[in-house]
């Protein structure tokens, strides 16, 4: 079936979707326009300004206010959007008073929100946003070991499957600039995270500890999965959509190659669980740990996968796209006026029995809505791509 005749024949589904997100984002506009949103509490965004400036989920909600902007057919909703994203992106210049605390999530801090807003409105200052955010995640590069370290501290070896989402900013920031040498460290960084991180089966490591002199890998860790070999869904995800994200911007078919390889072992283990994604895919049967955050994000890759390959492999993505959004907004989207989320079940990492790595379960979590509002605004036709 072609790219066309599934979307038609899925519009409906698309177009009251679509209507439901903008009628509740264009209201929780308004009233989170100062805040910073993570989660939410007895349906109220939280605020992750403050000491929680650097946090790296915050560029999301300017981001989510910027996809709203491009898909949303009321103008006085656009202004509402507009008028949002632009509030954070100033609160979000608090962040670069210490520019020492950043890290390699700098692409979801400014590249979603300051470079979507360049992008659709050509604001200067966004740009500068944007490009110091990329100088920052370059300035990261190890080049004894070639790649790009995670976190601050003594983590210095230490590469996660997430930065596949940050390295976009390089790639753009390459071209905006005209200076190479971002997208040869994004080039290096997906060469590594395709040998490293990408295990033959198509699942991922999160985590991956290298030898700073020589790149070497030391050790994997589990991360936010549930253990060590296991397979955390969101960071295939990452996986997923960073690595045709990789492709877009290179051309090189390795990464188109190591999407699908990553997409097909998603596919396959959420259609087990009538599409709705579980937070690791090799953990225990009992307890159930979902995560709607990952689902979310694959969609938006599967999505681009389709459009990237012959027609007669488009159905494989994109109809898997369209059942975990359909499975998803069934089960787990809340358009209830009083709960400022979208999407709910999404959890920050799995919680294991001792109590280790206990974090968020089954909340809702800004990027889930960011990535679901993505997605169904790639199945609306839109061409507009932050990344």
């Amino acid at each position: 079936m072609s790219y066309e005749k599934i979307i038609a024949d899925n519009k409906a589904w698309i177009d009251e979707v679509w209507g439901k997100l903008d009628t509740k984002l264009s209201r929780t506009a308004v009233k989170s326009r100062e805040k910073i949103p993570y989660t939410t509490f007895n349906g109220e965004h939280d605020d992750r300004q403050g000491d929680k400036i650097t946090w790296w989920t915050n560029g999301f909600w300017g981001g989510l206010m910027w996809l709203m902007y491009a898909g949303t057919e009321s103008e006085a909703n656009k202004a509402e959007y507009k008028a949002t994203a632009d509030r954070a992106e100033i609160l979000m210049d608090k962040a670069f008073e210490d520019l020492t605390k950043l890290h390699h999530d700098v692409g979801f801090m400014w590249h979603i929100s300051s470079g979507a807003s360049y992008q659709l409105t050509g604001n200067m200052a966004s740009r500068n946003r944007d490009i110091l955010g990329a100088m920052s995640l370059m300035s990261r590069y190890n080049v004894n070991g070639d790649f790009i370290r995670s976190w601050n501290g003594n983590k210095t070896g230490w590469t996660i499957i997430d930065c596949m989402m940050n390295i976009p900013q390089l790639y753009w920031a390459s071209r905006e600039i005209g200076d190479e040498r971002f997208k040869s460290i994004a080039i290096h960084y997906a060469d590594m995270a395709m040998r490293d991180h990408i295990r033959p089966d198509g699942s991922v490591n999160h985590i991956v500890s290298h030898d700073i002199n020589d790149g070497s890998v030391i050790e994997t860790f589990g991360g936010q999965g549930h253990c060590v070999g296991s397979t955390w869904s969101r960071g295939a995800a990452w996986a997923l959509y960073g690595f045709i994200l990789s492709y877009i911007h290179t051309k090189e078919e390795r990464y188109l190659d190591t999407a699908k390889k990553v997409a097909h072992y998603f596919i396959t283990n959420v259609m087990s669980t009538d599409w709705l994604p579980l937070c690791d895919f090799r953990a225990p049967e009992a307890p159930v740990y979902y995560d709607s955050t990952a689902g979310a994000i694959a969609a938006c890759g599967l999505i681009e996968i389709a459009k990237n390959v012959p027609e007669f492999e488009k159905d494989i993505y994109l109809s898997a796209a369209i059942k975990m959004l359909k499975a998803m907004e069934k089960a787990w989207c809340n358009w209830d006026e009083n709960e400022d989320a979208v999407l709910m079940m999404g959890t920050e990492r799995y919680v294991n029995e001792d109590g280790v790595g206990k974090g968020g379960l089954h909340i809702p979590i800004i990027y889930g809505d960011y990535f679901f509002a993505e997605a169904m605004l790639k199945l609306r036709g839109s061409d507009f791509l932050p990344w």
